[in-house]
């Protein structure tokens, strides 16, 4: 399925005492990939929200295999698993310069009507750039 690399300075504030980037930013480092995932593909959140589509995750797991440090540059890998319905899954990896893996993790995001708040299928204009890859 298709896959996107994204660059990722770690900054001072995100990181502990030690160094260490605090466990709870690994979220954002993954929305990051899926920002840049969709980007990839031609939309962006802000151009789906201004089109009625909402993306909440309602899924996150990540298995920390080795610590992230101040001002690494992260490589996250962004997956997607299947085809979407009215929910897109996503598959990531993020790894250090040396290119040892730092972390696996997986989300779930359901399409949501921004009007209704009505779970909805994938958008047609999606399916459409994912077929296409």
């Amino acid at each position: 399925m298709k896959n996107t690399a994204t660059n990722i300075r770690v900054r001072y504030g995100e990181t502990d005492q030690m160094g260490v980037v605090y466990y709870g930013n690994y979220a954002q480092y993954l929305e990051q990939g899926r920002t840049e995932w969709l980007r990839e593909l031609g939309f962006s959140y802000k151009w789906m929200e201004a089109n009625n589509v909402h993306l909440p995750v309602v899924h996150l797991t990540i298995d920390y295999k080795q610590p992230a440090y101040y001002d690494d540059v992260l490589t996250v890998k962004t997956t997607l698993k299947q085809m979407p319905t009215a929910k897109i899954e996503f598959y990531y990896e993020i790894f250090n310069e040396a290119g040892q893996l730092l972390i696996t993790a997986e989300t779930v995001l359901v399409f949501v009507n921004s009007t209704t708040k009505k779970l909805m299928r994938a958008p047609d204009y999606l399916m459409e750039k994912l077929k296409e890859k």
